[in-house]
């Protein structure tokens, strides 16, 4: 059914339109979901299992209260129960389900900007089955891909134009997730963070602060407004903001080697299932099994090690609470980051559903639980005890903040969480030191660094301003592009990157261009099962080549039409020549400079 917006509206009047229906929809969506997930628990986990769960913002006296399961045996079962439903609906119905939701949204932001009707319900029942069932994952995700997947139905029925439908799937992750986490502010700046690495997505904000703030009026109408965390009283002092520096470095290790392991383990899951060709709904079963053998040999070593093995399932949100209620022993607490980490990995490296925001805020909440715990331990005048959970906030928040390369969004969002402004000192000395160690390395793959790498930009360029400026104009000459050698080590590419900031670099065998290697490839032989002796068995052969005298528009259709962002430029009487290096930086940079003297002179005419 269409209900197109009639001609005669103005662009303000229909991102209002946009911003409402999207924030209804995330709202009564986002309610559903998270009634579903109340009700999945209480099955699963409570009656089935037996299992007395730790739930976010509970009293100190309610919490203290919670048990372990007394029917652990049945946990084997009830995981695989939810991941062979999981796996059936997910490679029979829509595969874009699979995995963490947030990345899937971002995708289809950069790409054609749809998302399939069905799979905003999909979503929603295979994360619901994935994390009630104990797989360890968050809601964020499924919350994103649910109601930005809406936001792609208001687009189909409004009959928008492509920006206008790009918007609304974005104003649809950023109050799908401020609604279910009734952070209504931090979740209208993911909106706009999280598209890339180094920009912002301008044009999101005011409608996604507009459906944020209507979906958290819906949703908290039904749940109340209360933050999700309940928090004793907060004290920090100035003195202490050395540590809370400390603790961003342990965040960006750990964060780092969350990203490595996660995605370590989906290459692997996938590769052996091509090797032995094995059905693909079997897949989350795989990591189901290995997630409940862990839980169950870890309950059966002690107490201790079988509460550690309990923090394995579900989204951790219960956990982060006895933590911040100082409920949890040290030894739990120092293990529990590889253990969250390692059990995220397995379901939804296997292809499990949902988030990978609530493993990540528990990760980053038990690196500073730890470092604050011992710190009172050894210097109890210097961090009183009543520090220690500003020390797990600030975890959460430079853990995560660092790895979804969304600092300020994530900050907003803990803090809303929390119920707290006081920490955001600590938080942003701990977030800027764990970005800046991070870098470009994200949780999310399919961000991209700039406007200029994304396809949703690709028709803001005025195509007789590209149609009038030649590759020649752009390009980076000969002389000052940094080539490689077939025989280089990869290791080297590595170490430029980290250098330079540039992402790819042309190969060159005896004054002859011989291929291409991206961080892309980059990627490809450090997470692929064997070692490459040398770049040559990496590079892209032969390249794809422009010429200097073509046009940048040429270019970049070639670019998008590719999706890649180098281009080593030749003479056509000389193609095995490089004679520079053209990247969608440049064409961006020429573009706004090329726009802007248009402008001026266009101001000084008549």
């Amino acid at each position: 059914m269409n209900f197109s917006l009639p001609p005669g509206i103005t662009p303000t009047k229909r991102i209002i339109i946009i911003a409402i229906v999207v924030g209804v929809i995330a709202g009564f969506g986002s309610l559903l979901f998270y009634e579903g997930l109340k009700w999945g628990i209480a099955f699963f986990m409570g009656y089935i299992l037996q299992y007395v769960y730790p739930q976010e913002g509970q009293s100190v006296a309610t919490i203290s209260l919670w048990s372990a399961p007394h029917a652990l045996f049945l946990l084997i079962p009830i995981l695989i129960f939810g991941s062979v439903m999981t796996g059936i609906l997910v490679t029979r119905f829509a595969p874009e389900a699979e995995g963490h939701g947030t990345d899937a949204a971002i995708k289809s932001f950069h790409g054609d900007g749809r998302i399939r009707k069905r799979v905003p319900v999909l979503k929603a029942v295979t994360a619901i089955l994935t994390i009630s069932t104990g797989g360890s994952a968050g809601r964020e995700g499924p919350a994103a891909q649910i109601s930005a997947g809406f936001g792609s139905v208001v687009a189909d029925m409004l009959g928008l134009s492509p920006k206008e439908r790009r918007i609304a799937l974005t104003t649809g992750i950023g109050a799908g997730i401020g609604t279910i986490f009734k952070a209504p502010l931090g979740g209208a700046v993911l909106a706009a963070e999280v598209l890339y690495t180094r920009d912002f997505e301008s044009d999101a904000i005011i409608p996604a602060f507009m459906a944020s703030v209507i979906g958290y009026a819906i949703f908290g109408f039904f749940e109340g407004y209360a933050p999700i965390f309940s928090l004793t009283p907060l004290t920090w002092t100035l003195w202490q903001i050395p540590l809370f520096i400390v603790l961003g470095i342990l965040c960006a290790a750990f964060g780092l080697l969350y990203i490595f392991v996660f995605y370590g383990s989906r290459d692997w899951f996938a590769k052996v299932f091509k090797r032995y060709n094995l059905p693909l709904y079997l897949k989350p079963v795989s990591g189901a099994v290995l997630l409940g053998i862990m839980v169950t040999a870890l309950a059966l070593i002690s107490p201790e090690a079988e509460t550690l093995g309990l923090s394995a399932l579900g989204s951790g949100y219960g956990f982060d609470q006895l933590m911040l209620y100082s409920l949890l022993p040290l030894a739990v607490i120092l293990l529990l980051p590889f253990v969250k980490i390692l059990a995220t990995s397995l379901t939804l490296g296997s292809g499990g559903s949902g988030g990978v925001f609530g493993p990540g805020l528990t990760i980053g909440a038990s690196v500073g639980a730890a470092l604050g715990i011992i710190m009172h331990l050894f210097f109890p005048a210097y961090v009183p005890l009543e520090t220690i959970p500003v020390f797990i906030v600030v975890g959460m928040i430079s853990l995560f903040g660092a790895v979804a390369n969304a600092p300020i969004a994530v900050m907003i969002m803990v803090v809303e969480m929390v119920g707290s402004i006081s920490i955001l000192i600590p938080a942003m000395a701990a977030v800027a030191v764990s970005n800046l160690l991070t870098g470009e390395k994200t949780i999310f793959r399919d961000q991209v660094p700039t406007k200029a790498q994304s396809g949703a930009h690709r028709g803001e360029f005025d195509h007789e301003t590209l149609e009038g400026i030649f590759v020649r104009d752009a390009m980076t000459p000969r002389d000052s592009v940094i080539t490689l050698f077939p025989s280089d080590e990869p290791g080297k590419i590595i170490d430029l990157m980290a250098q330079t900031g540039h992402t790819g670099f042309p190969v060159v065998e005896n004054g002859r261009l011989v291929g291409i290697v991206t961080n892309r490839d980059v990627s490809s032989f450090r997470v692929a099962d064997k070692t490459y002796p040398s770049i040559r068995e990496a590079m892209t052969s032969p390249p794809v080549v422009i010429h200097p005298d073509d046009t940048l528009e040429e270019a970049l259709a070639i670019m998008v039409g590719h999706n890649f962002d180098h281009m080593p430029v030749v003479r056509p009487e000389r193609p095995y020549m490089l004679a520079g290096f053209l990247t969608r930086s440049d064409i961006l940079r020429t573009y706004v400079q090329a726009d802007y003297l248009t402008a001026c002179q266009k101001q000084k005419s008549p």
